[in-house]
C-alpha cells in the first residue's frame, strides 16, 4: 500500500461506527453480510449506515456485490493485511514480529 491509501483506510476507521462496521464484517468472514443486518446487529440507522459503507467502501476495506435486491459487504482482507504489513514492515528495528510481538532474543535480519 502506499502511504496515500493507508491514510484514508486509518481515516475510515477512525470513527467508532465505521470500525465496529469493519471489525464485524472481518468476524463474518467472506461470505459478507447483507446492510439491513448489519445495521440489525450494530444498531446504526439506515441512513447512517449507508454513509459509513460508502467511506468504507472508498477506502477500499469493504467490496460490495449484488445478491438479489439486497447488497452484501465484506471486509477485504487483502487490504486489511495490506494496511498492518505497512503499519509493521520496519517494527522493532528489523527483528522479526509474530503475533505476540517481536522476538528480541533474534537479531535483525
Amino acid at each position: 500500500m502506499d502511504t496515500k491509501e493507508v491514510l484514508a483506510a486509518l481515516a475510515a476507521i477512525a470513527q467508532e461506527s465505521r470500525l465496529a462496521i469493519f471489525r464485524l464484517l472481518v468476524q463474518v468472514g467472506p461470505e459478507g453480510m447483507a446492510a439491513t443486518k448489519i445495521a440489525e446487529q450494530l444498531d446504526i440507522a439506515p441512513s447512517s449506515l449507508s454513509f459509513h459503507l460508502k467511506e468504507l467502501t472508498h477506502a477500499k476495506l469493504i467490496t460490495s456485490r449484488s445478491e438479489g435486491r439486497f447488497i452484501i459487504y465484506s471486509a477485504d482482507i487483502a487490504v486489511m493485511n495490506g494496511l498492518i504489513g505497512y503499519l509493521t514492515e520496519n517494527c522493532c528495528g528489523g527483528i522479526p514480529c509474530g503475533p505476540l510481538g517481536c522476538d528480541t532474543n533474534q537479531s535483525p535480519t
